[in-house]
């Protein structure tokens, strides 16, 4: 056994609201590694309505790792929903034209914070919302109907609005291991054998069955 086909938009036969979205995404700068999936009855192929505020000429870029958990709702706001702040009036008035198109702000006073990126094996919770720029660490968890507007280190639980830190999920060290490990990048068949060692609590016993690079 190989393991699901990541090429199947719908992995679960009979359960077509979890969806493998690397394979329905249509906009080059969102980017899904492979086996993460989106969960909701409504339409989960259509993952980029959830991405709010995305416009080609801000150019900043959602980017999403292996094996990512993504509940129903989830959102991602992206940098083009910053408003210039340095001035009297927050007010956009550049993009009614007829005249106010003068007042056109440049790209550096819209305050982008860059990309946002989230790591492998992160579980994000019902309706959390990310905000621009925030980096998500590698095993991270989000819980549901948080706001995240700071970086999420790895393998730490989220939660609350502003997302805070809950604990973390393991101590430094079996992080660090973790992190150097990275089962995420593993051939699927190698994953496929070791199931077991993954879903459970032994990183010493992972590290002997990892492929040699």
């Amino acid at each position: 056994m190989t393991g699901p086909d990541p090429s199947n938009p719908h992995p679960m036969p009979g359960f077509p609201q979890v969806c493998y979205i690397r394979n329905t995404i249509r906009n080059p700068n969102i980017i899904v590694g492979e086996y993460t999936y989106y969960d909701d009855p409504e339409n989960p192929e259509d993952f980029e309505r959830n991405v709010l505020y995305h416009l080609p000429f801000i150019g900043d870029r959602l980017v999403i790792g292996r094996f990512c958990a993504i509940a129903r709702g989830a959102r991602f706001i992206m940098n083009g929903a910053n408003h210039k702040m340095d001035g009297l009036s927050t007010y956009p008035f550049q993009i009614f034209g007829n005249g106010w198109e003068k007042v056109m702000p440049e790209r550096s006073g819209l305050g982008s914070r860059g990309d946002t990126v989230i790591g492998n094996d992160v579980w994000i919770g019902y309706e959390a919302l990310i905000m621009p720029g925030v980096k998500i660490g590698n095993g991270a968890i989000v819980a549901a109907r948080s706001v995240v507007a700071s970086d999420v280190p790895a393998y730490t639980l989220v939660g609350g609005n502003p997302a805070r830190p809950i604990r973390q999920r393991f101590d430094p060290q079996k992080v660090a291991r973790l992190e150097a490990l990275a089962w995420w990048d593993w051939p699927v068949e190698t994953i496929t054998r070791h199931l077991e060692l993954i879903v459970g609590a032994d990183v010493d016993a992972l590290a002997t069955v990892a492929p040699e690079h």
